[in-house]
């Protein structure tokens, strides 16, 4: 049992002497507790990360000047997750340019796509 002026590791249970809001006895358990913590949390945005950056290098490879056409079948041959961008622009005339990051898409008729780079990207 620590003493009044002693408290415990949140990660270890060892005994140490520090700051009144000091958690843990050392970095190392600081690390090994929060990397604990959120190893779910940290696998799940990882899985999502390389989602996104395998659609982007998709529409790089497939868009070499800027604007091109190619069918959504395409993209999908290659691993292309139609479900996964980063955000969405919606031109006054209500067509939705899928992007992920500066690279995008715009789904048109008999399942084709116009690939597009956001120019005002920063």
């Amino acid at each position: 049992m620590p003493s009044p002026q002693e408290k415990l590791c949140l990660e270890c249970q060892a005994a140490f002497r520090g700051r009144i809001d000091k958690k843990f006895c050392s970095d190392t358990c600081r690390i090994a507790y929060n990397n604990r913590l959120n190893s779910h949390d940290i696998g799940y945005m990882r899985n999502v990360n390389n989602i996104l950056r395998r659609n982007r290098r998709i529409l790089m490879a497939l868009n070499p000047d800027g604007t091109s056409r190619v069918s959504q079948d395409k993209l999908a041959s290659r691993g292309f997750n139609f479900n996964y961008f980063t955000s969405i622009d919606t031109t006054k005339g209500g067509a939705q340019y899928f992007y992920c990051y500066e690279h995008g898409y715009l789904p048109l008729e008999k399942e084709q796509c116009l690939l597009v780079i956001k120019k005002d990207f920063n």
